[in-house]
């Protein structure tokens, strides 16, 4: 035999007094009696229903002379999308007579009249419908096997109550259970199965699906008087500012701000920069940190043009990764946390040297964050230190600088605001001579055989392989 197939349907009608519930993933609402909040949710219904359908009464101003019969209206009326003429109220100029549907709907008449409730034999599956909320019982009398419960599901969910009579799914539509929801024109519809399918070798009764569903009307004709919207709070006053409060200003090596265009750098003369806030907006941050995330140059004043070369400072949440290579590259301390410097050597793209150019202009463009003082393995700020051979941050646990050499994948902080900012460009000279660019003049004194930056094993290696061992 096939397993057996039905549909139940209920249509909700919802009242001005709907309400949400939070619930929790896939425990549904907390109930101890089932029994009784099956029975409290279908009066909540029912009165919901009864209190739509009584008469409410427009009453014309009245007078001494004149007395008019007062009309009865209902609360609202549920209507098909067909009949929502929502287009016939648009402002226009001048007056047009009133469209016959308009009349209608305007002059409705109340109906009292309410379905009453008949005695039929129980049914052996239910369903109650509200706002929020899906509940389902099925009758114990269609199942031989004591724990048949175990094999039968709302969707992805199983029986949370039971009384002598009834297994119960009482479940939030924002439960895990599968819940499907599908909008057309008239309705919004919510829909899940029930499901009995044992799991034994032998069956004593047959499996069965079942679709159960609720229908939820979206437009209606509202006749209720009386309500006035309460208007709560104040005035918000907002600070405007532009899109980023962070600057980044490149600082030569006495620690001035480099003007735009009116100061050349060297190649390989020590250079800084200071990322900061506003003075107002460092109060308002309190006690917090400036991070620098990733930090990168290029030739551009838009960092995302294509192609552009690129030249990678900073990376992976705070990691001075030039420093690996550069000794000059590093964060600095300072006094307060709310700001952060970092040092690093004037560097020119060889791919845009040409004869033509005396100088090359260049951008730092950085990823910044304000975040807790205490760091975290993406809200740090590492560096190389070459003759320990490990990272150490600048102000907290050297530990979070392990990641460096990988990935620094852990959870973002929390609370954190992040911004790209880029710098004005500084020019780094490029007079040259025979062909070559021209370096700072301090750099022509240094001695090849005592300036290097190869880790100190390597020297030992250099002396063995020199003697000849």
């Amino acid at each position: 035999m096939a397993p057996m197939h039905a549909v139940i349907l209920l249509v909700l009608f919802c009242s001005a007094y709907c309400y949400r519930s939070r619930g929790r993933a896939r425990n549904g609402p907390l109930v101890r009696n089932p029994e009784q909040e099956w029975e409290r949710i279908q009066k909540v219904i029912s009165d919901e229903m009864s209190e739509d359908l009584k008469p409410k009464f427009l009453r014309a101003a009245s007078s001494a002379s004149t007395t008019l019969a007062p009309r009865q209206v209902p609360v609202y009326l549920v209507v098909s999308s067909s009949d929502d003429h929502k287009s016939a109220f648009k402002p226009e100029k001048g007056a047009i007579p009133l469209p016959p549907s308009l009349r209608q709907m305007l002059l409705q008449t109340a109906t009292t009249t309410i379905a009453s409730r008949t005695t039929a034999r129980p049914k052996l599956i239910e369903i109650v419908c509200h706002v929020d909320r899906m509940y389902v019982r099925v009758r114990k009398e269609i199942f031989k096997y004591t724990d048949a419960w175990k094999s039968l599901k709302l969707g992805t969910c199983s029986v949370n109550k039971s009384t002598k009579d009834h297994y119960y799914f009482l479940y939030l539509l924002t439960d895990s259970c599968g819940f499907k929801t599908e909008n057309n024109a008239d309705f919004r519809v919510i829909s899940n199965v029930a499901n009995y399918q044992p799991n034994t070798v032998v069956l004593r009764e047959m499996p069965f699906t079942i679709p159960v569903q609720c229908k939820y009307p979206r437009f209606f004709h509202s006749y209720k008087v009386g309500f006035y919207p309460e208007v709560k709070g104040g005035t918000v006053l907002k600070e405007l500012s532009p899109k980023s409060s962070f600057t980044l200003t490149p600082q030569d090596a006495s620690g001035n701000d480099i003007a735009v265009t009116k100061y050349l750098l060297h190649i390989g003369q020590q250079m800084y920069f200071e990322a900061k806030q506003p003075e107002e907006a460092a109060a308002r941050t309190g006690a917090m940190r400036m991070y620098i995330n990733k930090c990168f140059m290029t030739a551009s004043q838009d960092y995302t043009s294509t192609p552009t070369p690129k030249y990678t400072v900073i990376d992976n949440f705070g990691c001075m990764i030039d420093s690996k290579v550069s000794l000059q590259s590093k964060f600095i301390t300072g006094t307060s946390k709310t700001s952060q410097k970092f040092g690093m050597t004037a560097l020119i793209f060889k791919d845009k040297v040409s004869i033509s150019s005396a100088s090359q202009q260049i951008y730092m463009h950085c990823d910044i964050s304000m975040g807790a003082v205490t760091p975290t393995a993406k809200s740090k700020a590492c560096n190389y230190d070459k003759a320990t051979t490990k990272w150490k941050e600048l102000y907290g646990d050297d530990s979070l600088c392990t990641c460096c050499e990988t990935t620094c994948s852990s959870a973002s902080p929390k609370k954190t605001t992040r911004n790209m900012v880029s710098s004005h460009s500084w020019k780094v000279d490029l007079n040259k001579r025979d062909g070559k660019v021209n370096v700072h003049p301090r750099m022509k004194f240094l001695d090849a055989d005592t300036f290097t930056l190869e880790h100190p094993s390597m020297a030992a290696h250099k002396a063995s392989c020199s003697t000849g061992t």
